[in-house]
């Protein structure tokens, strides 16, 4: 499969910038073909039997939507940019074979992010997707295959691990591709990382989120219902937690439960912890599964939690002891009480210290001195304010953020980069340099205000 993949990347890479888009255009279209999207949407709820089918269907198509959007006129083949005053041109050269490994819990949105970023940059590409996930991703390159022949392009330039998917043979695929880009579960990364292949890998999520003394309540709670719904919260970017401050817990609380939310009570928190945690690991069963179908699993005899839109239990601890402060992949959110804001930042800091460092955190608030401090002080990637955060963090057509399903966490996160994964990710770039007026400066103009203020 490499081999084939290296050839039909060769005769790719000649293409010009104008055909290359226009074999992006065809291979997003693939996905947000509406007939399409609803198979794919289908047959991922189907077989993995994780989230909603018509938010998948959004899903493919927003997120398709959004990176077709960055992606149009920006360059990524031959000169790219030239800097005059430097003396340098930048030329953007593939990276060659991209092996993509995605997770089951977007099986279609995710395989085709990657696809498309890699033939943005000249590059072929061969999935790896999860077991559960492989039939979504075998019929999008179906469809990918069936637009890419309309434009004479090589089919071998998109390819996938044959069923059944095995850890060797995808430890295999990383090992003897050009560049890995995994996204999914730490071991999935991890494996990465070992494979002696260059490789970008995401961290773990466990989003929290800030209600300020000055937000606007309804807005927050109807935003945070809307994230912690979305997909039955398959997304690494739905929160986990919500920290509230006390002086508006009451008001919060009111206008959560307004948006769907149902508190549960000691007894109730109990038995929904001991059947979604099993020996300190989350059970698959609760994963991105309805508020109806957790209930039931954990006993819960009350009528609101199984008609609730997302569970909410009270929380005051971190770490394993505490596992609601950590991710949950299902409705169910932490609350926590924050005597002010300075008692907020060290709680969302102490869950990153336990799960999720580097990701994101979310704020409602408009207070700009408190926003600010947060990109200042805790160990987020991204800062997002007063919006959906699962639909936020990889990118918004309200917000600037690039559109993505990859999310780097920087080395808070064990990752090396803390971007919104893009196509840039996938290039090389070579720089020419030429000559220019030199510029070397006085050892005054460099240390002279140093040594005024220390001696020498």
């Amino acid at each position: 499969m490499v081999a084939r993949a290296r050839a039909a990347q060769k005769q790719y890479e000649t293409w010009s910038q104008e055909r290359v888009d226009e074999c992006v255009l065809a291979t997003g279209w693939a996905i947000m073909h509406p007939e399409h999207n609803r198979i794919l949407a289908e047959m991922a709820v189907r077989d993995t039997g994780l989230g909603v089918i018509e938010d998948k269907i959004t899903k493919n198509h927003r997120k398709t939507l959004g990176l077709l959007r960055d992606l149009k006129g920006a360059k990524s083949v031959g000169v790219i940019a030239e800097y005059p005053e430097l003396g340098i041109v930048e030329i953007a050269r593939p990276v060659g074979v991209v092996a993509a490994i995605t997770p089951s819990t977007n099986p279609g949105a995710t395989p085709a992010n990657k696809i498309i970023n890699a033939l943005k940059g000249r590059n072929a590409v061969i999935v790896a997707p999860s077991p559960k996930g492989a039939s979504t991703c075998a019929a999008l390159l179906g469809f990918i295959h069936a637009e890419l022949e309309k434009l004479g392009a090589p089919p071998d330039l998109v390819q996938m691990l044959p069923t059944p998917i095995t850890k060797d043979a995808t430890h295999a695929l990383m090992r003897q591709a050009d560049l890995v880009v995994a996204t999914g579960s730490q071991a999935n990364v991890r494996a990465a990382y070992v494979s002696g292949t260059p490789a970008f890998g995401v961290g773990a999520g466990n989003v929290a989120a800030i209600i300020d003394s000055s937000a606007n309540l309804a807005d927050a709670a109807a935003s945070i219902a809307r994230s912690k719904t979305f997909d039955n919260a398959t997304s690494c970017s739905s929160e986990n937690s919500v920290v509230i401050l006390d002086s508006v817990y009451d008001a919060a609380m009111a206008a959560l439960a307004a948006a769907g939310g149902v508190l549960l009570d000691a007894a109730e928190k109990s038995r929904l912890q001991a059947t979604m945690w099993h020996g300190g690991k989350l059970n698959p069963h609760t994963t991105a599964q309805s508020t109806a179908m957790i209930s039931m699993l954990a006993g819960l005899t009350r009528p609101e939690p199984a008609s609730a839109a997302f569970l909410m239990v009270s929380e005051s601890g971190t770490g394993p002891s505490c596992p609601f402060s950590g991710e949950k992949l299902a409705p169910v959110m932490a609350v926590y009480r924050a005597r002010d804001f300075d008692h907020a930042c060290r709680i969302v800091a102490d869950i990153y210290a336990f799960q999720g460092a580097g990701h994101s955190v979310s704020i409602h608030s408009a207070d700009d001195a408190h926003i600010l401090r947060l990109g200042l002080e805790l160990p987020v990637s991204r800062v997002i304010v007063n919006q959906i955060h699962c639909y936020a963090t990889g990118g918004n057509f309200d917000n600037g953020l690039p559109f993505s399903l990859s999310m780097g966490c920087g080395t808070w996160g064990r990752n090396n980069f803390s971007d919104n994964m893009n196509y840039r990710h996938y290039l090389n770039i070579t720089r020419i340099s030429r000559k220019i007026a030199p510029r070397e400066p006085a050892l005054e103009e460099i240390f002279g205000e140093h040594f005024r203020k220390y001696g020498k």
